[in-house]
């Protein structure tokens, strides 16, 4: 059982947190309930493991594969045919140099390269009726292998010399137009491939990447999308601290989010997994004091935000202890979100709507 005051500590905070909420938010309802119809602000957060607790942090999303696109070679650009913005289909031409000097290298190399076959021959026959020695046929040959070397990598600078697109995905910058002169390796494009989805970057602090690890849920909000919530993964941990920050790479892997605008600012909320040997037992998760709105022994009641029908949902909790600012309890899986400030206003079903 839960010690009581520990429970009664609680508890409080919960009452002051949601209280400064609404009268912060909503000022116009503290004389009596809000009416069904209308929508009550709340903050939600995600359950998280015994033994852990949930991560926030802020980044910027983007492709998992961005890619800048060039030739191999330099030239004069005859042609760029994207603008940014353009999603395009794998395999699409996307740029190509003016192909007359390439075209005529390759050309020059054929015939290089046929030259070289017919002395071979002609050599290999010489030296089968000992006219040519074996020295020179062995020259023959190696000049013949040379030609067809030139020639295949002509047909290669060739086929470089047109940018197709290496996947499906989305023209993020275009940097050169046509009649620029390049040189070899200079970007022309900088694509988004949409082949491994859309990841949210963020740079979390030593102490809370230890506890993130490949796998562990998230939650992602965009200012731009205010009544919408994105499902995500941990993709991506670093291994090491960037030189300049001191922090370390975490790559969220968002659902949905290859369809929306590379660059948004983004929110993330991630439930770690608990430690090894957690002592907890199972079924219990951990929540944020401030979502528990009532405790009696080992009972308690906490709303449960319904993402589909934007409701909140009235739960009962068994309540198993205390764990820093987060109370643990049975009866909630891990993923899903309670309602931490705006519950005092709450009926059981209430439409709500999620402030950040």
């Amino acid at each position: 059982m839960m010690p009581t005051n520990s429970l009664q500590r609680m508890l409080a905070l919960a009452t002051l947190a949601v209280s400064g909420f609404v009268i912060a938010g909503c000022g116009h309802a503290a004389q009596g309930a809000v009416t069904s119809e209308a929508a009550v602000p709340v903050r939600v957060a995600p359950v998280a493991s015994a033994g852990s607790a949930s991560i926030s942090a802020t980044g910027t999303l983007g492709a998992k594969d961005e890619i800048p696109l060039a030739f191999k070679i330099g030239g004069v650009v005859s042609s760029v045919s994207v603008d940014e913005g353009a999603r395009v289909r794998k395999g699409q031409s996307l740029a190509t140099l003016d192909l007359r000097e390439i075209d005529a290298a390759v050309a020059k190399a054929a015939a290089g390269a046929d030259k070289a076959r017919r002395d071979a021959a002609r050599v290999e026959r010489l030296f089968k009726d000992s006219v040519a020695t074996l020295a020179q046929s062995q020259d023959a040959q190696t000049a013949r292998d040379a030609a067809e070397a030139d020639l295949r990598a002509a047909r290669v600078n060739r086929e470089f010399a047109v940018i197709a697109a290496p996947s499906d995905g989305v023209i993020l910058r275009r940097t050169v137009n046509s009649g620029a002169q390049v040189s070899p390796g200079t970007q022309i494009l900088l694509f988004a491939s949409a082949s491994r989805g859309a990841v949210l970057r963020v740079g979390l602090a030593d102490r809370d990447a230890v506890r993130v690890r490949d796998g562990d849920l998230a939650v992602v909000t965009f200012d731009a999308f205010p009544n919408r919530e994105f499902r995500g993964r941990v993709r991506q941990v670093g291994a090491s601290a960037d030189a300049r920050t001191g922090t370390y790479a975490v790559e969220v892997a968002v659902v949905g989010g290859e369809s929306l605008p590379s660059g948004l600012v983004g929110r993330v909320v991630i439930g770690t997994r608990p430690a090894a040997g957690d002592i907890n037992g199972p079924g219990v998760v951990a929540i944020p004091a401030e979502a528990l709105v009532q405790g009696a022994g080992d009972a308690g009641v906490v709303f449960v935000f319904d993402a589909a029908s934007r409701r909140a949902l009235r739960r009962q909790v068994t309540l198993a202890g205390v764990e820093g600012e987060h109370v643990l309890v049975r009866g909630l899986s891990e993923g899903t979100r309670v309602v931490t400030a705006g519950s005092a206003w709450l009926k059981d079903s209430a439409r709500v709507e999620v402030k950040p």
